[in-house]
Order: structure tokens, then sequence, then C-alpha cells
């Protein structure tokens, strides 16, 4: 299981513009390349039900609501507050998205992608806000990744398309390459024998 999970930094009291308009951004791209969508600390008062309906009602992003709806009605849409001692062990280990990672806890992208393929589960945080993600959870967090591995700082929303979007494609690609593989260098099969 993957999981896209979107961290408020921006405001903890009072709904912005920016809370909804982000979560109506997140969605489409969860339900596109298969990831669940999970919230934390944002100050909403609302179960996730009550919060699929608001952003229907708040902006026409996303398909006003649709794919939002469509995470919810299919269990993967969550919302919660920020975890003091770990994240929800349904969602794997904690990955920090981060263009300046650990070095003791940088996993790059092919590591992640074999993981991956081996059927472990991450969740994969992401700041929203100008501060970023907090600093206790690059400590609490066992891998940190830098999706352009280059160093490059992606905004919010940027980076909310390009982490799913890049993790797919290489998986996508470490398939095509096995399969090619597996197509120029299986044995041959011998030719059936008849008997006349």
């Amino acid at each position: 299981m993957l999981t896209l999970g979107i961290v408020n930094t921006y405001d903890k009291i009072k709904i912005h513009e920016a809370h909804y308009r982000s979560i109506a951004r997140a969605a489409p791209i969860a339900y596109a390349f298969g990831f669940n969508l999970a919230l934390f600390d944002f100050p909403f008062k609302m179960n996730a039900e009550e919060l699929v309906n608001f952003i229907k009602d708040k902006t026409t992003i996303g398909g006003s609501g649709k794919y939002l709806a469509e995470l919810f009605g299919t269990g993967r849409f969550f919302v919660f507050d920020l975890p003091e001692k770990g994240f929800q062990p349904q969602f794997g280990s904690p990955v920090v998205t981060t263009s300046h990672p650990d070095k003791k806890k940088e996993i790059a992208l092919p590591e992640l992608v074999e993981q991956i393929t081996r059927k472990k589960s991450f969740l994969f945080l992401i700041g929203l806000g100008h501060k970023g993600l907090p600093s206790d959870l690059f400590e609490m967090a066992p891998y940190h990744l830098d999706i352009t591995s280059k160093g490059v700082s992606l905004e919010t929303c940027t980076a909310i398309g390009a982490v799913p979007a890049v993790i797919t494609g290489r998986l996508g690609s470490m398939k095509n390459k096995n399969e090619m593989h597996d197509y120029f260098f299986a044995p041959e099969k011998p030719a059936p024998t008849t008997s006349a």
C-alpha cells in the first residue's frame, strides 16, 4: 500500500483556502496513481465523510470533489491528528519527502521501488505550508526521499504530483524491463514433438 500523507503546517486553527484546495488537488493524483490519501493535522472539525462533502461545496478543482469521494468510497481517504509517537502502522514506513535528506536516512529511488515491488508499504509525507515538515518528523521517519534526486525544492502541489508520478513511472519502467528481460533471456522451450 502506498499512501500520500499531507501534513498541515500552514495554520492549525483557522481553515484557509489553501487547505481545501490542496486536498482537492491531491485527490485526483492519489486516485490516478493508485495511492491512498491521508491528511494530518488539518484544522477541520469533521470526519472524512463530512470533509468530502465540504470540499465538494468549496471548489471545482479535482472534479468538484469527485476523486476525493471515490477515494473515500473505496476506503482510501483518511483524516488524522498528527501522531506524537508514530504513524498508523497500516500505512507502512513513513518517508519524509525533502530536497535535503539526511544522508543516513536517504533512500534512493531504485531502492525504494525495489522494496515496493516486494510489497512493502510506505507513507510519503509532504508538508503543506512554507515551513515544510516539522523537524520531529525528520527524526521519526526511517526514510528521507528527494524525489528529484537533485536537491531541487518543490512547492507543495508540485511535490503532491511529482511523488506518485515518479514512483509509478519507475515501477512501470521496472516492470517493462523485467518483461523485456524475460522475453529475451527466458530459456527456449523445446519445439513440440509430433508423432506421425
